[in-house]
């Protein structure tokens, strides 16, 4: 943040997916980051409802989640106080695939993370499903 501006805001709305189908993975990813400033009930239940059963979370430090159930506790931290999303982007590398990347940073507390993000989706009879999580900090 530059010249004192006000941290920006996470956006409105329900901190997890709607019931049904889910038609879009970027507004997934956005999810996401709602519930993450929601609190850690909200952040699990909306990883427990999109995570695929399959899944590898690449985190800085080395860290490597490929347990389910492992991830979704994981999620279950401190809240994000807010987060900002840059230039989002999604590349289709095959039919049934969506890769959702971009720049991101958040604050919580003192600390101010900045990564770039990379989310693999595919998708399934009940909606696309994250499959894969990589954070490269910057």
């Amino acid at each position: 943040m530059s010249g004192g501006a006000a941290p920006p805001t996470p956006g409105a709305g329900p901190a997890g997916p709607s019931a049904g189908p889910q038609d879009d993975p970027v507004a997934l990813e956005r999810a996401g980051w709602r519930a993450l400033t929601s609190g850690a009930d909200a952040a699990t239940a909306h990883y427990d409802a999109v995570l695929a059963d399959r899944v590898v979370m690449l985190l800085p430090g080395g860290t490597v989640l490929t347990d389910r159930a492992q991830v979704v506790a994981s999620m279950g931290g401190p809240a994000w106080d807010w987060y900002d999303l840059e230039d989002l982007a999604v590349l289709e590398p095959a039919p049934g695939t969506a890769l959702v990347h971009y720049g991101g940073r958040a604050r919580r507390g003192e600390h101010t993370y900045s990564a770039l993000f990379a989310s693999l989706y595919v998708r399934t009879d009940d909606g696309w499903r994250m499959a894969s999580h990589q954070q490269t900090p910057r």
